[in-house]
């Protein structure tokens, strides 16, 4: 195994930029770095040192770590550089690192190690990715869960029972020459049940779980003017997007994020929507159809003190196709137009992007079609798609074999699908993951960690 070597921290300026090396020669490298045969520091002792160039010049003081194998984040010999960020020391250090036989690190490499090394398993090392991506604290928290074993021991304890039915039924098809008996059969198939039925709870959590990690967007759309970026600004308690009482100030596309109860909303104001009197507006009008197609939601704005327009009704239709909820802005003045009568039960809020009034109820209307999540109190959430993915395998292949035990079918039959359940369960935690899946994964990593 050879020496890897990475930034830690951003790139860009900084107050401390930290490089990491693992490997078997990451203390033979520092010593190099200090030009200093004898530097041999207690493991977790945190040192002084200069750092030279091959002819001795200083490159930067830094403070240096050692962390000796086992005990390291990757179970290898590391040692991490605090150096000064800038970039420029950065650069001369992995230069340097490298010329010394040390190898820059690809995506997510140090964490593999970590996971070959019995440090951690695949789904907590998914969970550390999860951290750094969280976009709010309801996805950290998860991930947080997650990095402490939370799912990896829901699936212990499936897995424990899976080999506890197979190693009966494995027993059973070597010493009995016989059928089990009817009372063994009926027990097996509720402890099939059992697994199944917390298995298959794990899968469907999903459909909340990746709501907080990965979000929604929102597009905002209606015809010019009628308040699409004033709300926008609202909800995000700033003034993003420019706002004028001229028609077609927006003419491209702004996309921020937000929390809403713990979910991560990229809104997205649009360009009006009409016939575009230039070559620039019939531009931001085509991404505002892109924007449309792109979107889990998309909130239509109607100016509520006036009549509904053509270019209204051409909005409304269009959106008819895709989870929509529909503003009636300018509720602080009087009303005129009176949409309700013509939009099929679509969901109407009123509100006011001058005064605030409505925003909840906005806010809450835009979550709704996604179903309850409270995602600052909930249990364990299964976030990922591959997990969810393996998770409904095995509990497919669980009732599979239930059904072929209630059928009278023989042990062999039965065990075939057990055995694909517990390896489908042993993917999520990566005792049974091929490399070049666990290439796939690592490759969503950022450099570094």
């Amino acid at each position: 195994m050879d020496t890897i070597v990475a930034a830690a921290t951003p790139s860009g300026r900084s107050a401390i930029a930290v490089v990491r090396l693992s490997g078997p020669t990451a203390l033979d490298i520092a010593r190099l770095l200090v030009h200093d045969d004898s530097f041999s520091p207690r493991p977790n002792q945190v040192i002084l040192k200069d750092l030279k160039t091959d002819d001795g010049a200083v490159m930067d003081q830094a403070l240096v770590t050692f962390f000796k194998a086992p005990h390291s984040f990757t179970g290898e010999d590391m040692v991490e550089i605090s150096c000064h960020g800038s970039p420029v020391v950065v650069r001369r250090l992995l230069d340097r690192i490298q010329q010394l036989d040390g190898r820059l690190a690809g995506p997510g490499e140090f964490t593999l190690r970590a996971c070959r090394n019995g440090k951690m398993n695949l789904s907590q090392a998914e969970a550390i990715r999860d951290l750094i991506d969280a976009r709010t604290a309801a996805a950290a928290q998860l991930a947080t869960r997650q990095l402490k074993g939370e799912l990896s021991n829901a699936l212990s304890e499936c897995k424990q029972y899976l080999i506890d039915v197979i190693v009966k039924l494995e027993s059973a098809l070597e010493f009995v020459e016989d059928d089990l008996p009817e009372l063994q059969r009926m027990a097996v198939i509720d402890e099939l049940a059992a697994v199944r039925s917390t298995v298959d709870q794990l899968a469907k959590s999903y459909e909340s779980g990746h709501l907080v990690r990965d979000g929604l967007n929102v597009a905002f759309v209606g015809r010019p003017n009628v308040g699409k970026s004033s709300l926008f600004n609202k909800l995000l308690t700033r003034d993003r997007a420019i706002v004028t009482e001229l028609p077609g100030t927006t003419r491209d596309s702004l996309t921020e994020t937000i929390a809403l109860n713990g979910i991560p909303v990229t809104l997205t104001d649009t360009a009006g929507i009409r016939e575009a009197g230039d070559r620039i507006e019939a531009i931001g009008v085509e991404r505002t159809h892109r924007a449309m197609a792109d979107a889990d939601l998309l909130v239509v704005v109607l100016d509520g003190s006036t009549e509904i327009q053509a270019e209204d009704r051409r909005v409304l239709e269009r959106a008819r196709a895709a989870r929509h909820v529909v503003a009636v802005n300018k509720s602080d003045l009087v009303l005129r137009a009176d949409p309700e009568e013509m939009l099929d039960g679509s969901k109407v809020v009123h509100v006011s992007a001058v005064t605030g009034g409505g925003l909840t109820d906005l806010s809450a209307a835009i979550l709704e079609p996604f179903g309850s999540v409270d995602a600052e109190s909930v249990g364990l959430l299964v976030t990922d798609s591959r997990h969810c993915d393996l998770l409904l395998r095995a509990t497919a292949a669980l009732e599979e074999s239930a059904s072929l035990m209630r059928d009278g079918a023989s042990e062999e039959l039965v065990l075939v699908g057990l055995h694909n359940a517990l390896r489908y369960l042993g993917e999520i935690t990566g005792e049974t993951t091929t490399d070049e899946i666990l290439g796939r994964i690592f490759s969503t990593f950022c450099i570094g960690k």
